[in-house]
């Protein structure tokens, strides 16, 4: 064997500088590694999401409701407890399951989230308010189930309590206020009308003439609306586009 041309094995190399540092130099670049790590976590926060329809009662058998399904609203909660936050989940009416991890109200009618949201908010950093609440209710209800004969029937309304307008001017809560708009036309400007007069800190708008996403779908397309700026997000699932949605609605209240 011609040991001139052998390669013979390198020792690896040593970092005897570093092995001998100081130990009270090495913590303090564990605390400076460590301390930049935290500080990449998201701040734990508290959190108040509202969720799926209202249903206002006309006599034992009958009630109104919409066709919110409250997908997008347990999906922003699932997301939000994965994150490490503490959550209020407070929900109408769904056939769905509890998110993990998550605090849990349930509402019926408009004058149920109203009150359940007016007692809870205030200890929340953020109120993110998904669930789609009766603008009106019938204005008296029957003990009795209404019986069926030939005359014409009607039925008269009155408007509900406004939970995202009262938000700010009657529940004075001073943390981050997002809201929702389900619009069927002029998305933006009619989104941006309702983040100004409800003084929010974002409105997530999405088309509901769309039958592709929205309601009962499981996915969704979304326009973010802040009071000087949109920013249109693209078409995803709404487990995926909660998780994108609580990133952002965290650095707003950042």
């Amino acid at each position: 064997m011609n040991l001139n041309h052998a390669r013979l094995p390198i020792p690896p190399r040593t970092r005897t500088a570093e092995r001998n540092q100081h130990p009270a130099l090495l913590a303090n670049k564990f605390d400076f590694l460590f301390a930049k790590f935290v500080a990449q976590l998201p701040q734990i926060m508290n959190i108040l999401i509202t969720a799926g329809p209202t249903r206002e009662p006309l006599d034992p058998v009958r009630y109104l409701t919409n066709r919110s399904s409250g997908k997008m609203g347990y999906a922003l909660a699932a997301a939000a407890a994965k994150r490490g936050h503490s959550v209020l989940l407070i929900s109408g009416p769904t056939h769905l399951e509890l998110p993990s991890g998550v605090d849990f109200l349930p509402v019926e009618t408009a004058r149920d989230m109203h009150q359940a949201v007016s007692s809870q908010i205030n200890r929340f950093d953020i109120a993110i308010l998904a669930a789609a609440v009766a603008d009106y209710c019938p204005a008296t209800y029957s003990t009795e189930k209404i019986k069926k004969n030939d005359a014409e029937f009607s039925v008269q309304f009155v408007k509900t309590k406004d939970i995202l307008a009262e938000a700010r001017s009657v529940m004075n809560f001073q943390g981050t206020l997002v809201g929702f708009a389900a619009e069927s036309q002029n998305l933006e400007t009619n989104a941006r009308k309702k983040c100004l007069n409800k003084q929010c800190d974002l409105i997530i708008a999405n088309d509901i003439s769309r039958s592709d996403i929205g309601f009962d779908s499981s996915e969704n397309e979304v326009l973010l609306v802040y009071p000087d700026r949109s920013e249109p997000l693209p078409k995803d699932t709404k487990e995926h586009l909660a998780f994108h949605l609580i990133e952002i609605i965290e650095d707003l209240q950042s």
